[in-house]
C-alpha cells in the first residue's frame, strides 16, 4: 500500500516562505507513470490542485501559483518538496500531497494544516 505523509512547520509568518515535505513509502517517485502532487484546501473553500512532479523531474503547475511556487524532489530519500513564498493569510489551509495518474488521485496523505499568522 503507497502511503504518503506530509510534514513541516504548522505557523508561518506573512511574506515569509512556506516550506513542506512528502515523504512517500511503497513506491518510488522516480518510476511509473504518477505524478506527485500538492493540493491544499482553506476554510471554507475546496480542493485546490498547486503542481506535481513526474518521475522524470518534470514539473506542472497551477497558473494562478506559479508565481509563487517551487516544487523538487529529494530521490535519495524518495520525498518530493513544496515551497510557496510571500505567504499570506489566505494561504492558510490543510496542505496534501497525493499520487496522480491524469486528474484521479489514488493515494493521499493525512494533510497538515499550515496556518499564516504573524
Amino acid at each position: 500500500q503507497v502511503q504518503l505523509q506530509e510534514s513541516g512547520p504548522g505557523l508561518v509568518k506573512p511574506s515569509q516562505t512556506l516550506s513542506l515535505t512528502c515523504s512517500v513509502t511503497s513506491a518510488s517517485i522516480t518510476t511509473g507513470y504518477w505524478f506527485w502532487s500538492w493540493i491544499r484546501q482553506s476554510p471554507g473553500k475546496g480542493l485546490e490542485w498547486i503542481g506535481a512532479i513526474g518521475p522524470a523531474g518534470d514539473i506542472i503547475s497551477q497558473p494562478s501559483l506559479r508565481s509563487r511556487t517551487s516544487i523538487s524532489r529529494d530521490t535519495s530519500k524518495n520525498q518530493f518538496m513544496l515551497q510557496l513564498d510571500s505567504v499570506t493569510p489566505e494561504d492558510t489551509a490543510i496542505y496534501y500531497c497525493a499520487r496522480q495518474t491524469n486528474s484521479y488521485f489514488s493515494f493521499w496523505g493525512q494533510g497538515t494544516q499550515v496556518t499564516v499568522s504573524s
